[in-house]
């Protein structure tokens, strides 16, 4: 019984690290959600600011599945479990940034720098540079931000599970990633371009809501693959096992 516990908390950790570091290398590229659906820009109006549209970073493909394996592992493994992974994660998101600016500063070999492409000559080690080399308090922001969030979704799913019991999932689980959500919205906003940037606080709360409504509904859209994985999760451990999980989790 151990085995199969010990088994599923290495996937659901390992799962949850790769997303978060994946999610923080891939965030550096900003897409446009309506020209990626193929519609027009809806361009919202907030704190006085106009033609607000959802340009969002990458990484917002994976934050719902870190916070849908947050609650997951809180699920099972309680709050214990979550901070462990959450604490092991940013240790690593730090470990591989430094370990980026170190091949950045490396001095790139004369045959790498350019290449010819279809739109002309690329400047290898430039490109590199530009697209790894966030800046610190972007990177600060986040790692502040992600830490927050983790604490704040491990303390508002509990809240609701000593409600709830073992019952709704859904309120739970969702419950707790709209409020952690909506908190790291606007911290990561609020370290890396109001203190670090110098940006109008209007601009960032703007911005912040514009974020805020994406991760909202998807959230709530993902809701349903919550009661899928628990649904298979229990199938893997049987009922004796997740019962006692899920019990000790409630201790932790």
């Amino acid at each position: 019984m151990r085995e199969k516990s010990n088994r599923l908390f290495y996937i659901l950790g390992a799962f949850f690290v790769a997303n978060a570091l994946l999610a923080e290398f891939i965030g550096v590229k900003i897409f446009s959600l309506e020209k990626t659906l193929g519609i027009a820009p809806l361009n919202l109006k907030l704190f006085g600011y106009e033609n607000l549209s959802f340009n969002l970073t990458a990484g917002v493909l994976l934050w719902p599945i870190v916070f849908i394996m947050t609650d997951i592992i809180n699920e099972y493994f309680g709050r214990k479990g979550v901070r462990f992974l959450s604490f092991t994660a940013a240790g690593l998101i730090s470990y591989a940034y430094i370990m980026v600016y170190f091949s950045m500063a490396l001095t790139p070999a004369d045959f790498w720098i350019y290449r010819d492409t279809n739109l002309g000559k690329l400047d290898m080690n430039l490109a590199f540079n530009t697209i790894f080399g966030q800046g610190l308090w972007i990177i600060i922001g986040s790692l502040v931000a992600f830490l927050i969030g983790q604490l704040v979704d491990v303390t508002v799913f509990h809240y609701f599970k000593s409600i709830t019991g073992s019952s709704k999932i859904w309120l739970r689980a969702t419950g707790s990633t709209l409020v952690s959500q909506f908190i790291d919205s606007f911290v990561v906003l609020f370290i890396a371009f109001y203190i670090g940037a110098g940006w109008d606080i209007k601009l960032v709360l703007a911005i912040g809501f514009v974020n805020y409504i994406y991760k909202f509904l998807v959230a709530v859209f993902l809701t349903p693959l919550l009661y899928l994985l628990h649904f298979a999760i229990d199938k893997y451990l049987g009922k004796e096992l997740s019962e006692k999980l899920q019990y000790e989790a409630t201790l932790t």
